[in-house]
C-alpha cells in the first residue's frame, strides 16, 4: 500500500448475521455511514435473528484466506477490523496475515465471544487463541464487560473493573483497549479507553431499550472507518460512540427480541 493511495479502506474479517443487525452486515453499514469503504472476508455463516443464534457454520479455511488475499493483493486496507473468528485455525490465519503485512496494517479487534442474546459464540480454545495471538497485534481491542472478563480473568462489574481490564489488555500487548460498559447497570453507560498515552472515560446517558443487537460490531467498525480516514484514535472512538448512541436511540424496533440499531441514520434528514 502506497502512502498516496486513497484512505478509508477497511477489511472486515467476521461472520455473517442472517438477521442483518450484527456481523458483516452491521460492519458494512457502519463503515459506509462513516464514509469508509468496506471489503470483507466472511469467516462463518450464522443462523440467527433477534431472538438468538441457532447454528454456526464455519467457512473453510482456504476460502477465508482466499478472501483476505484477494482484497489485500488488489484493493488494500488502511485498517483491518475483526469480528467473529469461529475457530482456532481462523485466528491463527488472521494473525499470520497481519504479522506478514509490510507495512503493518492497524488492527481493530472486536473479540466477539458472546452475543447480545447471551449466546456463547466460540469455544475455550478459540478464546485462548484470540488472547494469545491477536490481542498482542491489536491497535485497539474493544471487548464488552463479559468479553473483557474472559480475556483477562478479572471481574468486570463497574468502572474500576473496566479500567483494570483495559490496563491488563494493554499489558498483554494491545496498544489500546476500550472496555465498554453497555452491559453493566446504571443510568449512564461508561466506556473506558486506555492506551499507552493514558486513560479516558466516555460517559453517555443510557437509552432504555432492548434493541441493541450488533452494537459491538457497529462501534468497532465505525471506529475502524474513522481511523482508516486518518482520525487519531481517541477522536475516532469518541465520534464513533456518539454515532452509535444515536443509532440506538433511533432503533427501528424490528423483531421480537434484541433488535438492530439504525445504522444509516446519518444519511437521512
Amino acid at each position: 500500500m502506497q502512502a498516496d493511495e486513497p484512505a478509508g479502506r477497511v477489511l472486515v474479517i467476521a461472520g455473517s448475521d442472517s438477521g442483518g443487525g450484527a456481523g458483516i452486515q452491521a460492519d458494512i453499514k457502519a463503515i459506509s455511514a462513516m464514509g469508509g469503504y468496506a471489503a470483507t472476508a466472511i469467516t462463518a455463516i450464522t443462523v440467527q435473528n433477534t431472538l438468538g443464534v441457532s447454528a454456526i457454520h464455519p467457512v473453510p479455511l482456504a476460502i477465508v484466506e482466499g478472501q483476505i488475499r484477494a482484497v489485500l493483493d488488489d484493493i488494500g486496507a488502511d485498517v483491518v477490523k475483526t469480528g467473529m473468528l469461529a475457530t482456532v485455525e481462523i485466528v491463527e490465519l488472521v494473525a499470520a496475515v497481519l504479522e506478514a503485512a509490510d507495512p503493518a496494517i492497524p488492527l481493530v479487534l472486536d473479540p466477539v465471544m458472546i452475543a447480545t442474546s447471551g449466546d456463547r459464540l466460540v469455544d475455550d480454545g478459540t478464546e485462548a487463541a484470540i488472547r494469545e495471538r491477536l490481542v498482542p497485534l491489536a491497535t485497539l481491542v474493544t471487548p464488552n464487560a463479559a468479553e473483557a472478563a474472559r480475556l483477562t480473568g478479572l471481574t468486570v462489574e463497574d468502572v474500576q473493573g473496566q479500567l483494570a481490564a483495559a490496563e491488563a489488555l494493554v499489558g498483554m500487548g494491545a496498544r489500546a483497549a476500550l472496555v465498554k460498559g453497555g452491559h453493566l447497570g446504571g443510568d449512564a453507560v461508561t466506556d473506558v479507553l486506555v492506551s499507552t498515552r493514558g486513560m479516558e472515560l466516555m460517559e453517555r446517558p443510557r437509552i432504555r431499550t432492548k434493541h441493541t443487537h450488533g452494537t459491538g460490531c457497529t462501534l468497532a467498525s465505525a471506529i475502524a472507518a474513522r481511523m482508516a480516514g486518518g482520525e487519531p484514535l481517541p477522536e475516532a472512538v469518541r465520534k464513533a460512540g456518539d454515532y452509535l448512541h444515536e443509532a440506538i436511540r433511533r432503533a427501528p424496533g424490528f423483531g421480537a427480541g434484541h433488535g438492530p440499531v439504525d445504522h444509516m441514520w446519518v444519511v437521512r434528514p
